[in-house]
Order: structure tokens, then sequence, then C-alpha cells
């Protein structure tokens, strides 16, 4: 899967190629479709969502520019695997997922794993982690209509931001946004396509 899927594209980080190697993905795919837990491709974990392709994973990963002691906030939990990978670099991560049996089964999940570095929350993404805030880096893996604006307030200056925007049901456009003097510097990486953005009390 690394030789292929990632060195063979365009994956040079060594921290991100290291962290994809050691982090196990057939324990973040339900047991009946472990036997793809190496394809080249998202896969579903139920309730609507998905276990990211691993080029997406390591790419996304690659962009946060992650240095040993850099703390990271990912927005979408899912099955645990992101949150796995940035744990092989960094020893502060913290995690929202909004599906509470996904927040259940990821944090046993991560817990069984030894991915003690992982702090996992119950909650609505689009209001950050204030209290652990401010962010070197966030990873939101899921597609959203625009940056919310919380996410922006707590990243860190010179910190980044990694997430999909666009249209729902269409192809979005995976953005890096760095904060700088207060400001954000939108550029954009590659067309993606992502499960939307779960919100609490959407009408």
């Amino acid at each position: 899967m690394v030789q292929t899927q990632l060195i063979d594209r365009d994956i040079s980080d060594i921290a991100t190629l290291n962290a994809m190697r050691k982090v196990l993905r057939h324990e973040f795919v339900p047991e009946k479709i472990r036997n793809m837990a190496y394809a080249d491709r998202a896969l579903s974990i139920g309730f609507d969502q998905t276990i990211s392709q691993p080029y997406m994973v390591a790419a996304m990963t690659q962009e946060l520019n992650l240095k040993p002691d850099s703390k990271v906030l990912e927005i979408g939990t899912g099955s645990g695997y992101q949150a796995a990978v940035l744990a092989e670099i960094i020893d502060s991560v913290y995690t929202i997922e909004i599906v509470e049996p996904l927040w259940k089964q990821a944090k046993e999940r991560l817990k069984r794993l030894g991915y003690d570095a992982v702090s996992v929350k119950l909650g609505d993404g689009y209001h950050g982690w204030p209290e652990n805030a401010p962010f070197d880096a966030i990873i939101v893996t899921a597609g959203a209509e625009s940056i919310p604006n919380a996410l922006i307030e707590q990243l860190k200056e010179g910190g980044r931001l990694i997430i999909p925007i666009g249209p729902h049901n269409g192809v979005r456009q995976l953005v890096r946004v760095v904060k700088k003097n207060g400001k954000i510097n939108i550029t954009e990486i590659m067309p993606v396509r992502f499960v939307p953005f779960t919100r609490k009390n959407e009408h």
C-alpha cells in the first residue's frame, strides 16, 4: 500500500510514510470488509460515513507539515484511522465525532490499540474544541460548504487548516488555509469527494 499508493504518487514526507506503515488499517474497518482494508479506495464504516482512501489520509497528513510537538485538532473521527496516523507523528491529538456510535467505537478502538495520546470528544465539530485551543494544525475529514469561523479562530498564528470545501453531492476542493497576521491565505490542493460535514439540529 505505502509503495504503490503513496510513494509512487507524490507522498514524500518521511514522518507521514512511517506513520502509514505503522498503523494497521484493517483494525479500523468493519470485519466483513477487512479483506479490502488496504485497497486504494474509501470504505464504508456505517452511519453514512467512510474511512478515507489511504492516499487521501497520507496527502492530508503531509499537508499539515507537522512537527513532533505540534498540537492537532481533527474534525470527524470516523473509525479513528486518521487520528491514529497523526498519533504516530505527534503527541497531542484531539478529535471530535458527532455520530455517537462511531465516537464510542473509535474511542474504544484507539485505547485498545495503545493510542493514549488521542483525546476523543463527542460533539459538533463546527465549534472546534475551544478549551484546548489554539492548535498548530486542524484537519477536517468531511466536506463543508464554507470554512467554520470557530476553526479559524482556534488556529495558531502560522497554523494550517486542511479542509474539503464545496457543494454537497459534488466535487469539492481540498484547500490549505494558513493563518498569518490574523488573516488567512487559502491554497487549493486538489479536487476531492468527501461525505458531508454532519451538524447537530440540521433543518
